[in-house]
């Protein structure tokens, strides 16, 4: 940046860097010639420090490539898919269609601390499921390959097979890096609910642990999935189960009564000036195993729920009652009606997986996805997790289930809620009926199911207007030339290589897959007010904020040089922001220097990319 125009970066945040940057700034004494000295930082901590030869934690082959994949910048964008989306111009709903490693990075400068629940439903690792095509030397590249984006010989889908060995390890390598980068997404008083089954149970369990903290953890929901059983097992598993995990437990507790399904609101017959109420026991046997005080009070003794000072204020609150032998507390319904609580069993009304299948196929006319997540388990997840105005993310969004039940819980309750699905275009198998049906991959039946379940719930609500549409988008590599660096390219003639470069945009890219990387390595959401428009013979884009005024103007046409009269007409317009791509001006430092001048003196921010 100089004094007058900013520099739009060309990768994500690098968090190795800022972790750095966060350290010196809290333990200057640690930081020597610009790095950190972990010998310092070891002497300062003192006590704290773990023994390293004799740490609690879990640990596999891979772990820290796994780690810096999480930390790696990319310079990966998304492009705007407009023939794939529903009421680009109104909604406020995303479908990203990439691997979900690139795509948490590029969300990180926006959605960070934003959103305020994930679910996902990851890979089992069965032996069966599809394995993410990981390749940290690589990066966007390999995705980029395997998606015949780069190379139309293409990679193969794989599966992850015990007898191919680091079983666990590899599924623990996929998961990893992507719940490092979905914590850092999550609000203070946000969750993470993750399904899986017994396969791997034991070490996502400890991953969360090591990724959240354990002070972090909040239940471990079983969800009954299936009232069937199967034969060939020496028990039949008819349950999965749903971690529930914290961004910061103390938010999440201060809420909880709040937390939870319809309340019990029976039995409230009697009432008073404090309106209805019903007796409920403060004594009874089992007290001495639970640790509860011994006193005698009213001339009743036995181990009682409260303290002699508590059961005092209660008495003289008049919510102490005694009937025969027995002490009873009043238990106002108002309070019954605050106080909503749940458990940790979701099990015969959270609906079963083959119910879900059998309601999919009914939307879409036809069996495109097998073992879907019902509505009516991500819907409970909403109801007890999410507030009206919430954003929901999925990063293995499958058949799209989470921005199906997002919709459907915003019909229910008046809601906004608003969604972000991330799904990989994993290629449907060759003779399913998905591929019969003309759906090439899993993100074409979530997006057609997307669709389709909008328009059906559209047309159940009739006296409110919900979001059905979405904005769709695809994974791609930087549309900047200049950005575009090659790992496997040495330091040499890498540099050869840049000097060689000319500032610009590659030819295909056009104007909205331009501002759309600008934006996003900006700060700004997928969800923008964006529109054309033309101004002293300029052909420009304009974001409006949400009052209607001009956030951002953006110039992006690197092949016809602007005059000073045309700038200066864009300065004119107010907007909070200019962006200009650098090769507009073409060489001419002059007429740079002159709108960056124009811009100042209207305290306006110029940017160049």
């Amino acid at each position: 940046m100089t004094d007058e125009i900013y520099e739009t970066p060309s990768t994500t945040p690098n968090f190795q860097t800022e972790l750095a940057a966060q350290l010196a700034d809290l333990i200057p004494e640690a930081i020597a010639d610009g790095k950190v000295d972990v010998e310092k930082l070891e002497e300062l901590l003192d006590g704290d420090v773990a023994d390293s030869s004799e740490r609690f934690g879990l640990f596999w082959p891979g772990k820290k490539r796994a780690l810096r994949a999480a930390q790696e910048p990319t310079t990966a964008t998304l492009k705007p898919d407009f023939e794939n989306s529903k009421d680009w111009d109104t909604t406020q709903n995303v479908f990203i269609e990439g691997d979900n490693l690139e795509v948490l990075k590029i969300l990180q400068k926006h959605y960070h601390a934003k959103i305020k629940m994930i679910y996902i439903d990851p890979p089992y690792n069965t032996g069966k499921d599809f394995v993410y095509p990981d390749n940290y030397k690589e990066g966007l590249d390999t995705y980029l390959e395997w998606t015949r984006q780069v190379n139309e010989e293409g990679k193969k889908v794989t599966t992850n097979a015990e007898t191919e060995g680091r079983y666990h390890s590899n599924w623990l390598n996929m998961m990893y890096p992507r719940l490092k980068l979905a914590r850092n997404l999550l609000a203070d008083d946000g969750v993470i609910f993750v399904s899986i089954d017994d396969n791997e149970a034991a070490h996502l369990r400890r991953l969360l642990d090591e990724v959240f903290g354990e002070g972090n953890f909040v239940a471990a929901i079983n969800h009954k999935s299936r009232g069937s059983v199967s034969n060939d097992k020496i028990i039949s598993p008819n349950h999965n189960t749903i971690f529930v995990y914290a961004r910061r437990f103390e938010d999440i507790y201060s809420n909880r009564t709040s937390i939870g399904l319809d309340p019990d609101l029976s039995g409230f017959e009697t009432s008073d000036e404090r309106g209805a109420y019903k007796l409920v026991p403060v004594d009874g046997p089992g007290g001495a195993r639970k640790g509860n005080p011994y006193y005698e009070f009213l001339g009743v003794e036995g181990y009682f729920r409260y303290s002699r000072e508590t059961m005092q204020e209660l008495y003289d609150a008049g919510e102490i009652v005694k009937r025969g032998n027995t002490l009873q507390r009043k238990y106002y319904r108002e309070k019954a009606e605050a106080s909503r609580k749940t458990d940790t069993t979701w099990w015969d009304d959270a609906g079963y997986t083959s119910s879900a299948t059998s309601a999919l196929k009914s939307l879409m006319g036809g069996a495109y996805f097998d073992s879907p997540k019902p509505i009516s388990l991500i819907g409970r997840m909403l109801t007890q997790f999410s507030d009206k105005d919430s954003l929901v993310l999925d990063f293995f969004a499958g058949s799209g289930s989470t921005g199906h039940a997002v919709m459907k819980q915003n019909a229910l309750d008046g809601g906004s809620r608003r969604f972000v699905l991330v799904q990989l275009p994993e290629p449907t198998p060759e003779t399913s009926e998905a591929r019969k049906a003309g759906f090439a991959t899993i993100s074409d039946v979530a997006r057609r199911r997307l669709d389709l379940a909008g328009d059906q719930i559209k047309a159940e609500v009739t006296a409110q207007s919900v979001d059905c549409g979405f904005r769709s988008y695809k994974l791609s590599d930087t549309n900047f030339a200049k950005w575009r660096v090659s790992s496997d390219v040495e330091e040499d003639a890498l540099q050869e290589h840049l000097l060689s470069l000319r500032d610009s945009a590659t030819d295909d890219a056009t104007a909205d897959d331009l501002l759309t990387e600008i934006l996003l390595k900006q700060g700004y959401s997928l969800t923008e007010a964006v529109s054309p428009a033309e101004i002293d013979g300029l052909d420009i884009r304009l974001v409006r904020d949400r009052d209607g005024d001009i956030a951002v103007l953006a110039y992006l046409n690197e092949h016809v040089k602007p005059t000073l009269e045309q700038l200066r007409a864009l300065v004119d317009e107010s907007p909070t922001r200019i962006i200009v791509l650098e090769d507009a001006f073409q060489g001419d430092d002059e007429l740079k220097t002159n709108l960056a001048q124009l811009a100042k003196s209207k305290g306006i921010e110029l940017w160049a990319a």
